[in-house]
């Protein structure tokens, strides 16, 4: 009796690790999905600086892009995912097939400026999200992540890490005739 309760816990730790090895950590669940988009409105980021010295920066929210459904794309420069995405975010919006909204998350504005003039801009547009508020809300764990918004506001589905081509034949696509 004396050895059977550590074995006992130690067989419930071992079936939580087992559990936990078993779960793929790109499938994290959001709580948003089937609900209205959490509400924002960030400064629009100016591509160059004789932009950026104008007096207040413009600003965005959620009702910019209602009635047709879009992707909200949390990125940084940073980012080492972003980048693998980023050549697929170019084709996606060579297409033209959805909006891409590009929330630059807790990124120094000309860091974003001289990694999107390397690499190119698939957003239109681009948010900023300096002090990360906008990344709470949709309870983003870390960039890259991408959501899918209805033209009706709510969230379809959410994408944690770099977006492929085959994630987005297989989750978004059907997601874009259907929820739209």
């Amino acid at each position: 009796m004396r050895y059977a309760i550590p074995l006992l816990v130690l067989a419930v730790l071992l079936g939580f690790f087992a559990v936990g090895l078993n779960r793929d950590p790109r499938l994290l669940p959001s709580p948003l999905i089937g609900k209205t988009a959490p509400s924002f409105e960030l400064p629009v980021l100016a591509l160059s600086t004789a932009q950026a010295a104008d007096a207040a920066p413009a600003r965005l929210g959620n009702a910019a892009f209602a009635g047709k459904p879009f992707l909200v794309n949390f990125f940084a420069s940073w980012c080492a995912g972003c980048q693998v995405e980023h050549p697929y975010l170019m084709t996606l919006a060579r297409q033209g097939a959805v909006t891409l909204v590009g929330i630059d998350y807790k990124d120094a504005d000309a860091d974003v400026r001289q990694w999107l003039a390397a690499r190119g801009n698939p957003y239109a547009p681009i948010l900023v999200d300096l002090d990360g508020r906008a990344g709470i809300d949709f309870g983003v764990y870390g960039v890259p992540e991408t959501f899918l918004v209805s033209a009706d506001g709510r969230v379809l589905h959410k994408h944690v890490g770099a977006l492929t081509p085959e994630a987005f034949e297989k989750d978004f696509k059907p997601l874009l005739g259907a929820g739209s």
